[in-house]
Protein backbone atom coordinates (compact mmCIF):
# COMPACT_ATOMS: atom_id res chain seq x y z
CA UNK A 1 0.00 0.00 0.00
CA UNK A 2 2.49 2.34 0.06
CA UNK A 3 3.61 2.62 -3.24
CA UNK A 4 -0.26 3.09 -4.56
CA UNK A 5 -1.33 4.20 -6.94
CA UNK A 6 2.25 3.16 -8.09
CA UNK A 7 1.94 -0.26 -7.63
CA UNK A 8 -1.20 -0.88 -9.48
CA UNK A 9 1.08 -0.66 -12.63
CA UNK A 10 4.32 -2.17 -11.63
CA UNK A 11 4.96 -5.38 -9.33
CA UNK A 12 6.41 -3.22 -6.51
CA UNK A 13 10.34 -5.77 -7.35
CA UNK A 14 10.00 -4.39 -10.35
CA UNK A 15 9.82 -0.60 -9.07
CA UNK A 16 12.61 0.75 -10.68
CA UNK A 17 16.07 1.85 -8.17
CA UNK A 18 19.39 3.08 -9.17
CA UNK A 19 18.00 2.18 -13.16
CA UNK A 20 17.05 -1.51 -12.75
CA UNK A 21 14.65 -3.29 -10.73
CA UNK A 22 14.36 -3.50 -7.18
CA UNK A 23 14.58 -7.22 -6.35
CA UNK A 24 17.61 -7.39 -9.54
CA UNK A 25 20.07 -5.51 -6.78
CA UNK A 26 18.48 -8.83 -4.29
CA UNK A 27 19.40 -11.48 -6.92
CA UNK A 28 22.78 -9.53 -7.93
CA UNK A 29 24.04 -9.72 -4.00
CA UNK A 30 22.68 -13.27 -3.78
CA UNK A 31 24.15 -14.58 -7.19
CA UNK A 32 27.71 -13.25 -5.67
CA UNK A 33 27.60 -16.20 -2.85
CA UNK A 34 29.54 -18.75 -3.87
CA UNK A 35 27.28 -22.11 -4.45
CA UNK A 36 24.24 -20.52 -4.12
CA UNK A 37 21.88 -22.78 -5.68
CA UNK A 38 18.24 -21.42 -5.40
CA UNK A 39 17.10 -17.99 -5.53
CA UNK A 40 13.54 -18.36 -3.77
CA UNK A 41 10.69 -14.95 -4.14
CA UNK A 42 7.57 -14.92 -2.25
CA UNK A 43 5.07 -12.45 -2.62
CA UNK A 44 1.75 -11.98 -2.77
CA UNK A 45 1.84 -10.25 -6.45
CA UNK A 46 0.34 -12.03 -9.29
CA UNK A 47 2.74 -13.60 -11.88
CA UNK A 48 2.74 -10.82 -14.62
CA UNK A 49 3.88 -11.38 -18.15
CA UNK A 50 6.44 -8.28 -16.96
CA UNK A 51 7.32 -10.30 -13.85
CA UNK A 52 7.95 -13.66 -15.74
CA UNK A 53 9.89 -11.83 -18.06
CA UNK A 54 12.51 -10.37 -15.91
CA UNK A 55 13.03 -13.77 -13.89
CA UNK A 56 13.52 -15.67 -16.81
CA UNK A 57 16.22 -12.94 -18.00
CA UNK A 58 17.77 -12.64 -14.20
CA UNK A 59 17.90 -16.27 -14.45
CA UNK A 60 20.08 -16.35 -17.55
CA UNK A 61 21.87 -13.79 -16.32
CA UNK A 62 22.84 -14.84 -13.08
CA UNK A 63 23.07 -18.05 -14.03
CA UNK A 64 21.14 -18.92 -11.11
CA UNK A 65 17.44 -20.95 -10.54
CA UNK A 66 14.94 -18.18 -9.36
CA UNK A 67 11.16 -19.63 -8.30
CA UNK A 68 8.52 -17.33 -7.73
CA UNK A 69 6.00 -18.69 -4.56
CA UNK A 70 2.86 -16.74 -4.89
CA UNK A 71 1.24 -16.76 -1.30
CA UNK A 72 -2.87 -17.53 -1.57
CA UNK A 73 -3.09 -14.12 0.66
CA UNK A 74 -0.49 -11.74 2.07
CA UNK A 75 1.21 -13.64 4.53
CA UNK A 76 3.99 -11.05 5.32
CA UNK A 77 7.73 -12.40 6.15
CA UNK A 78 7.50 -15.06 9.28
CA UNK A 79 3.76 -16.55 7.34
CA UNK A 80 5.32 -17.06 4.07
CA UNK A 81 8.69 -18.78 5.33
CA UNK A 82 6.01 -20.59 7.62
CA UNK A 83 4.01 -21.65 4.15
CA UNK A 84 6.86 -22.23 2.35
CA UNK A 85 9.33 -23.79 4.53
CA UNK A 86 9.04 -27.52 2.58
CA UNK A 87 10.50 -25.34 -0.33
CA UNK A 88 12.61 -23.79 1.21
CA UNK A 89 14.49 -26.72 3.55
CA UNK A 90 14.02 -29.00 -0.05
CA UNK A 91 17.67 -30.02 -1.01
CA UNK A 92 18.92 -29.47 2.87
CA UNK A 93 20.53 -26.03 2.22
CA UNK A 94 23.15 -25.20 4.75
CA UNK A 95 22.41 -21.73 5.08
CA UNK A 96 19.59 -19.11 3.35
CA UNK A 97 19.27 -15.60 3.21
CA UNK A 98 15.81 -13.73 4.22
CA UNK A 99 15.64 -10.36 2.78
CA UNK A 100 12.49 -8.11 2.10
CA UNK A 101 11.92 -6.16 -1.60
CA UNK A 102 11.48 -2.88 -0.35
CA UNK A 103 15.04 -2.49 1.24
CA UNK A 104 17.92 -2.08 -0.36
CA UNK A 105 21.44 -1.89 0.85
CA UNK A 106 25.13 -3.19 0.42
CA UNK A 107 23.84 -6.38 0.98
CA UNK A 108 26.91 -7.77 2.76
CA UNK A 109 26.26 -11.52 2.62
CA UNK A 110 29.49 -13.05 2.72
CA UNK A 111 30.51 -11.19 5.58
CA UNK A 112 27.19 -12.01 7.50
CA UNK A 113 27.76 -15.38 6.52
CA UNK A 114 31.54 -15.48 7.92
CA UNK A 115 30.12 -13.55 11.21
CA UNK A 116 28.03 -16.48 11.77
CA UNK A 117 30.64 -18.77 10.57
CA UNK A 118 32.91 -17.04 13.31
CA UNK A 119 30.99 -16.36 16.39
CA UNK A 120 27.42 -18.17 16.06
CA UNK A 121 25.84 -21.58 16.72
CA UNK A 122 25.04 -23.48 13.97
CA UNK A 123 21.49 -22.94 14.11
CA UNK A 124 22.18 -19.06 14.95
CA UNK A 125 20.77 -16.43 12.56
CA UNK A 126 22.67 -12.68 11.65
CA UNK A 127 20.25 -10.36 11.13
CA UNK A 128 21.44 -7.07 9.57
CA UNK A 129 19.80 -3.74 10.55
CA UNK A 130 19.20 -0.18 8.23
CA UNK A 131 19.77 2.75 8.99
CA UNK A 132 19.08 5.91 6.91
CA UNK A 133 22.05 8.78 7.83
CA UNK A 134 22.12 11.95 6.23
CA UNK A 135 18.59 11.85 4.31
CA UNK A 136 18.27 13.22 1.62
CA UNK A 137 14.14 12.95 0.64
CA UNK A 138 12.03 14.62 -2.22
CA UNK A 139 8.37 14.35 -2.52
CA UNK A 140 7.23 14.97 -6.30
CA UNK A 141 3.42 14.94 -6.42
CA UNK A 142 2.12 14.86 -10.07
CA UNK A 143 -0.82 13.86 -12.02
CA UNK A 144 -1.74 11.98 -8.68
CA UNK A 145 0.79 9.97 -9.11
CA UNK A 146 3.61 9.88 -5.90
CA UNK A 147 7.02 9.10 -5.77
CA UNK A 148 9.70 9.16 -2.78
CA UNK A 149 13.19 8.66 -2.60
CA UNK A 150 15.40 8.48 0.10
CA UNK A 151 19.09 8.31 0.06
CA UNK A 152 21.63 7.64 2.59
CA UNK A 153 25.34 8.69 1.48
CA UNK A 154 26.74 5.85 2.98
CA UNK A 155 25.07 3.45 0.69
CA UNK A 156 22.25 2.35 2.80
CA UNK A 157 18.44 2.76 0.96
CA UNK A 158 15.03 1.76 2.32
CA UNK A 159 12.25 2.39 -0.42
CA UNK A 160 8.53 3.00 1.37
Amino acid sequence: TRFRPLSFEVPKPLFPVAGVPMIQHHIEACAKVPNMKEILLIGFYQPSDELNRFLTSAQQEFKVCIRYLQEYIALGTGGGLYHFRDQILFGNPEKFFVMNTDVCCEFPLMEMMEFQQARGHINSFVMLGTTVRKLLQSFVESLGNFYSGLEDREGWYRAG
